[in-house]
């Protein structure tokens, strides 16, 4: 793939496409990935190709495309963060390939989705998204959309990272070697653009957690910030790789007193 903050900073969610098909050659490449995707929860995540027009799909915020990929997951703990993490590696490579994606949780026929996917009594879809190649202008509704969102928009990094404790903003000269993999998850997607990721630097490494909004749990999807947990975890993971830093994920949470509403989620320490 092409370096991460490229990805990164180009991909932007894609709801108007030209209508063209995906060339045989980008399609192989996509489900030879897919077919490979991990995360550090060792859930598997599966992904499955869908035509909408073969299995009755809809999804009234989509436009030039009938390629869809769906993904699905055991009910265990933690599924929500690998789910986000796995298929953001896909929604990254897809960029890479100049694919054009956006999550999709709530807007489409989900009854019809589910059925696709086949889905067991202890699986869930929480999201999945179109695929196709993006056309040279966006709709309106999607630009009224990216608009209600403020998508092109981002917290301040110190608002949101913090030297040893909750009480310390942490600005990014002083974030050192950590800075690029923050910026990446500072500039990562969100469910309605929350950016509820919080992010405690410390000497043994970085501490994830979750500040909570209310309207964001349900039966099909779970725990969609959760969600954008693992958006965050797999940007921050591909920027610290690609920045030469030996980091270990683990979950143990370190103590640190946390803000209202704040959950502590997981850690990359240093090896």
């Amino acid at each position: 793939m092409e370096h991460i903050e490229e990805l990164v900073r180009n991909r932007r969610s894609v709801r108007t496409f030209d209508g063209e098909s995906l060339s045989e050659e980008d399609l192989g490449k996509l489900s030879s990935f897919m077919a490979e995707l991990k995360n550090p929860y060792d859930i598997q995540v599966e992904c499955k190709l869908l035509d909408a027009k073969q299995q009755k799909l809809s999804c009234p915020v989509v436009s030039g495309t009938d390629l869809y990929v769906g993904a699905k997951a055991k009910r265990v703990p933690h599924i929500e963060e690998a789910f986000g993490y796995s298929f953001e590696m896909l929604v990254l490579y897809a960029q890479s390939l100049g694919i054009g994606t956006v999550w999709v949780g709530g807007t489409m026929d989900r009854a019809a989705f589910e059925r696709a996917m086949v889905l067991d009594e202890d699986e869930m879809m929480p999201c999945m998204s179109p695929l196709g190649y993006p056309a040279r202008k966006m709709s309106l509704k999607e630009s009224i959309m990216r608009k209600g969102t403020k998508a092109d928009s981002r917290k301040l990094f110190e608002t949101i990272f913090f030297d040893g404790d909750f009480g310390t903003p942490l600005t990014s000269e002083k974030a050192g070697n950590m800075a690029y993999p923050l910026e990446m998850v500072r500039w990562a997607p969100s469910a309605v653009n929350k950016q509820p990721w919080r992010v405690v630097i410390a000497q043994n490494g970085a501490h994830f957690y979750l500040k909570h909004t209310k309207g964001f749990i349900s039966e099909a999807v779970g725990d969609m910030q959760k969600i954008d947990i693992g958006i965050a975890l797999c940007h921050f993971a591909l920027a610290a790789e690609e920045n030469g830093l030996n980091l270990r994920f683990c979950i143990s949470d370190p103590g640190i007193e946390a803000e209202a509403d704040t959950e502590y989620m997981a850690s990359y320490l240093f090896s």
